[in-house]
């Protein structure tokens, strides 16, 4: 299933919010991402209609399996393409502007080269 590109940046802040912290609200979506509350909540309504979260009686925000997948999809690519432009020589505050807008566009054959060649740089 194809997501947008917003969509996957709010579900890779969702994981690592949760990795983070244990428990993730809207509000803290707004202060990680630096956006307004009126998009967020656009945001979460338009995530639950897909399926990708749920929201408790609290507004406690879960992935839902299908939500899950799609992050942690969004945030190795993110981390595997941060990794290698930094172990290239690559300015760490520059990598990840560079990974954030790269995890989205190329194709997953180029991902796949790029972590193959980041796996034997490690080795």
């Amino acid at each position: 299933m194809q997501v947008r590109q917003s969509a996957e940046d709010y579900l890779e802040t969702i994981l690592f919010l949760f990795k983070k912290t244990g428990a993730v609200r809207s509000k803290d979506i707004v202060m990680e991402m630096g956006l307004s509350k009126p998009s967020v909540s656009v945001a979460m309504k338009k995530l639950r209609e897909l399926g990708m979260i749920e929201m408790d009686e609290d507004s406690y925000i879960r992935l839902t399996p299908k939500g899950l997948e799609v992050a942690t999809k969004v945030h190795d690519r993110h981390m595997t393409l941060f990794n290698w432009l930094v172990s290239n020589g690559v300015d760490a505050a520059i990598a990840e502007k560079d990974a954030c807008r790269m995890e989205h566009v190329i194709s997953n054959e180029t991902f796949e080269m790029i972590k193959r060649q980041a796996e034997k740089q490690k080795a």
